[in-house]
């Protein structure tokens, strides 16, 4: 069956309740299902380079559960049990995606996104208990190793720290190099440090223990992760396996191959695009460590589409509006569709590459909260572009009142709250306190619908559609605003790539809406211009921005979306630098941090008494302090 409409999704939902549904119960059940029915199929692909020809390493399903046997028995060999954790902290590689398996075979799996700091790091690796980390061996050009040696010092319950070693993807002259200047030993930690690819190749290739009888928390992933103590949300079995059994029931078969250069600590990469491939048996490739990010990708992305025969395109919206720089210069017929999450796709964006890929685009929605999946444009149905389509089945949608907490009528926005089986009821996150009042009851459970932050609005052919995010409101004298309504009218503009609307501190109205914009390459066009554009598109004059801000590049995370608390951090320190120079005080903004309960805290040092500078920025509702 396709997946065109509510229709289908009813059809589909009235074969029986998800729980009565003959499916795998854990990770390994359900690798051992697709490596008996697709043993000698290529499960797996990773390329340490771009280029087109550039050497690639294939896995078959049967060798993927051989290996992940392997890397479970391991971690157990080393102490983890049902419960333990096992973080890792990679690049993109084969050995990541056999952690990410191994580690929930034999306990819990953390992925940890390397780009963070050590102090970030290790806060993940505090909070979560983690014994095992796997990680990179010292490699030119890297720091992620550096980096986990610094977490690790700070994490004492880690006991064993196990390395990749990303040398035997080299080939050529590259292989004799590397050796000769990789970085000496960084170990500054009393963990015990082994080699990843030794350790594994020593263990059997079936499972030296019992696999799990029952559902339990298999996985946990850190969302943000900008302060010391960033929210880990906890994956059971049945919410990953909900996933596997979407992208086989509903997108691919095992004739099917995806290319998907997002990175696997993030739940789009592994939860949706690896777990699509490990429902349906469907081949999933990774270009480079860095995916989008690695040297070369851009240029090389539609030959790699040509060499890999793809047929199904994971992106995000930065990353189309990068492709749409380049010339489709290959033979991609076999490219079928694109999924793109992350962000909302702005609709010329949306239409260029459409037109320029002939590949159909679906929009979706997903969250770590929710063990991702909620809704699709449907592939084979109409497509309301600009929404993110009809809920998968098994999964609702209400959307709640964000004042009133009463459910809103069709049309009118509220809160996106969401049940599936992705949902853990009440223990969305680790830490008990975060779960409180993050729940509203539905018809089977207490805490059934989890609110998702997200504002949106569910139209009356049941499509569903976001507006902006409910903690993203621009308050201006007690007047709400949402930033969709600035950002969608900047992102009208020819020349816009991106546009972020934040509210900016203001001693009167408390904030007032301002808006930093990054262009298309090679677009003209000046500050004054775009503002003049975006009045003229937005009706209500309070959301009018008061300054906008051409950057060369806007803040995002691993996965596209724009970094809003990097704009709003660079918001305060303009406006704070601004009134303390024309209140004629020496002092400036030399960093803004988050505080858990105070949020963001502005501090300031120079050569002002801290009663002068109290003077000026006491009239600002953002809080501050002098700079120690």
């Amino acid at each position: 069956m396709g997946y065109a409409g509510l229709a289908d999704r009813d059809a589909i939902e009235a074969e029986g309740h998800w729980s009565d549904r003959d499916l795998p119960a854990t990770m390994h059940a359900q690798l051992a299902l697709t490596a008996s029915r697709f043993p000698q199929r290529p499960a797996v692909t990773f390329q340490l380079e771009s280029g087109p020809k550039a050497a690639a390493e294939t896995l078959t399903w049967q060798q993927l559960l051989d290996r992940s046997c392997q890397a479970a028995n391991l971690f157990r060999s080393l102490g983890v049990r049902e419960g333990d954790v096992v973080a890792y902290m990679l690049p993109n590689c084969i050995e990541a995606v056999v952690t990410y398996l191994g580690g929930q075979i034999a306990g819990i799996v953390n992925p940890i996104n390397p780009l963070l700091e050590p102090a970030q790091i290790a806060a993940i690796l505090r909070e979560t208990g983690a014994k095992v980390l796997v990680t990179m061996k010292s490699f030119p050009k890297s720091d992620v190793a550096q980096k986990a040696a610094a977490a690790v010092a700070l994490a004492p319950g880690v006991t064993h720290v196990v390395e990749v070693d990303l040398h035997r993807y080299l080939t050529g002259i590259k292989k004799l190099i590397v050796p000769m200047i990789r970085p000496k030993n960084v170990a500054e930690h009393k963990a015990r440090v082994m080699e990843f690819e030794k350790a594994v190749k020593k263990q059997p290739k079936t499972l030296q223990f019992a696999d799990s009888g029952h559902d339990r928390v298999a996985a946990y992933f850190h969302t943000g992760g900008t302060t010391g103590m960033p929210k880990v949300v906890q994956h059971q079995y049945s919410g990953i396996i909900y996933n596997a059994w979407l992208g086989s029931r509903l997108l691919f078969t095992e004739t099917d191959v995806l290319i998907c250069p997002l990175p696997l600590f993030h739940v789009f990469a592994t939860i949706v695009a690896l777990g699509s491939s490990l429902g349906s048996g469907a081949q999933i490739v990774f270009p480079t460590p860095q995916g989008y990010r690695g040297a070369g990708v851009f240029d090389n992305f539609w030959k790699l589409i040509e060499r890999h025969k793809v047929t199904f395109l994971i992106t995000v919206p930065t990353a189309m509006s990068a492709l749409m720089q380049r010339p489709v210069n290959a033979d991609i017929s076999t490219l079928k569709l694109a999924f793109c999450g992350s962000a909302p796709l702005p609709l010329e964006l949306y239409r260029r590459f459409e037109e320029a890929a002939g590949v159909t685009i679906c929009e979706g929605y997903g969250l770590t909260e929710a063990t991702c999946l909620v809704s699709i444009n449907p592939p084979e149905g109409e497509k309301k572009v600009g929404s993110i389509g009809i809920t998968f089945p098994h999964t609702r949608v209400r959307i709640m009142g964000v004042d009133s907490h009463v459910e809103c009528a069709p049309d009118e926005i509220g809160e996106i709250c969401v049940a599936s089986p992705g949902i853990y009821n009440g223990n969305t996150y680790t830490e008990a306190d975060k779960n409180r009042d993050l729940f509203y009851a539905g018809d089977h459970h207490p805490a059934e619908y989890l609110r998702t932050g997200d504002l949106g609005r569910v139209d009356a052919d049941g499509y569903l559609w976001i507006t902006g995010r409910a903690k993203d409101l621009i308050i201006r004298g007690g007047h709400n605003i949402d930033p969709a309504e600035i950002e969608e009218a900047l992102a009208g503009h020819e020349a816009v790539a991106f546009a972020g609307a934040i509210g900016q501190p203001d001693a009167h109205a408390g904030e007032l809406p301002c808006a930093y914009v990054e262009l298309v390459k090679g677009a003209k066009v000046t500050e004054a211009e775009l503002l003049e554009f975006a009045k003229s598109r937005i009706n209500e004059r309070a959301a009018h921005p008061k300054y906008l801000e051409i950057m060369d590049e806007l803040p995002k995370t691993a996965v596209g979306k724009i970094f809003k608390p990097d704009l709003r951090k660079r918001a305060i320190t303009r406006v704070f630098d601004t009134a303390l120079r024309d209140a004629g005080v020496d002092a400036t903004v030399t960093d803004v941090t988050e505080d858990k309960k105070l949020g963001l805290v502005a501090h300031v040092s120079g050569s002002a008494d801290r009663a002068a500078v109290a003077a000026v920025l006491s009239q600002f509702t953002t809080a501050w302090d002098m700079a120690a």
